[in-house]
C-alpha cells in the first residue's frame, strides 16, 4: 500500500497563494495544509508508505512532512532537478516502488476511498486505472451544426457531460518499465501511448466529493466549504482500514 504524491509543481495558476508556499502546503480551514489532509486520509485507508515527488520549494515540503512519523507513515522523497511532468518522476525511482502503487496530485481534496482504487487496479490487471468524475459544462451560446453552408441542427445553450480525470491513478511498474529515466512525460502522453499499444487504461468512477485546487476560485471555495466538509474529508476513528 504505497503512494507517490506529485508535489513538485510551481502552482502558477494558484498565484498569489503559491508565491511563498508550494501548492500542497496552502492552508485549508486555517488548521490543515492540503497535504496534511491527504496524508491523514491515506493512512486511514491502510497505506503505510509515501514517496513525495518534490521540486519547486521542495525544502518546505521536506520540513513539513519529515519522515512521516506523525501520520504513522514512512515518507521518502524523489527530488526533480528539472520539471518531469506527471509521470516522469516515477521513471527514476521505479526500482524502489512496489509492483502496484497509487499516484496522485498533491492538490486534490476528495473523499475517494484510495484503498478501493488500488485494490480495484490490482484485481483488474490493467496497465493503468484512472479515477474519473462526471463534470457538467454549461455552454453559454447556441450551438450550430451546418453542412454546405446550411444549418442542419441547433441547440440553445446546451449542458455537456464529460468524464474527467481526478488526478489519481492506480499504476504498475511493468507499465512504466519501457520508458527511460529523466524523460519528461505526462499523464496524457502515457494514456495516448497505451492506447497506441493496444493496452487501454481502465476507469474507476467516483461520484462523491472532489475538488482539484488549481485556481484561486477553487481554493476560495474549498475554504468557504471546509467546515461543512470537515467530517467528509478528515478521517475519524471509524474510518475504514484495509487489511
Amino acid at each position: 500500500m504505497h503512494v507517490v504524491i506529485l508535489a513538485g509543481g510551481r502552482g502558477v495558476r494558484l498565484r498569489p497563494y503559491t508565491t511563498a508556499l508550494p501548492k500542497p502546503l496552502v492552508p485549508i480551514g486555517d488548521e490543515y495544509a492540503i497535504l496534511d489532509i491527504i496524508l491523514r486520509q491515506l493512512r486511514s485507508y491502510g497505506f503505510q508508505s509515501v514517496t513525495l515527488a518534490i521540486g519547486h520549494l521542495g525544502s518546505l515540503i521536506r520540513a513539513f512532512a519529515g519522515d512521516g512519523d506523525r501520520w504513522d507513515l514512512k515518507i521518502d522523497y524523489a527530488e526533480e532537478d528539472r520539471p518531469l511532468s506527471t509521470i516522469g518522476p516515477m521513471f527514476g525511482i521505479l526500482d524502489q516502488l512496489p509492483e502496484h502503487f497509487l499516484v496522485m496530485n498533491g492538490d486534490v481534496l476528495t473523499d475517494l476511498d484510495y484503498g478501493a482504487l488500488l485494490r480495484g487496479h490490482i484485481a483488474g490487471e490493467t496497465p493503468l486505472t484512472v479515477a474519473t468524475y462526471r463534470r457538467q459544462v454549461k455552454i453559454d451560446f447556441g450551438i450550430l451544426e451546418s453542412e454546405a453552408g446550411v444549418i442542419t441542427s441547433f441547440t440553445e445553450k446546451p449542458t455537456l457531460h464529460y468524464s474527467v480525470s481526478m488526478g489519481i491513478y492506480g499504476m504498475s511498474r511493468k507499465t512504466l518499465a519501457p520508458y527511460p529515466k529523466g524523460l519528461a512525460f505526462g499523464f496524457d502522453d502515457l494514456v495516448l501511448d497505451l492506447l497506441d499499444r493496444g493496452e487501454p487504461p481502465a476507469t474507476h468512477f467516483f461520484d462523491g466529493y472532489w475538488l482539484d485546487i488549481g485556481r484561486p476560485d477553487d481554493y476560495d471555495e474549498a475554504n468557504r466549504s471546509f467546515e461543512y466538509l470537515r467530517p467528509v474529508l478528515l478521517p475519524s476513528a471509524s474510518a475504514p482500514s484495509w487489511r
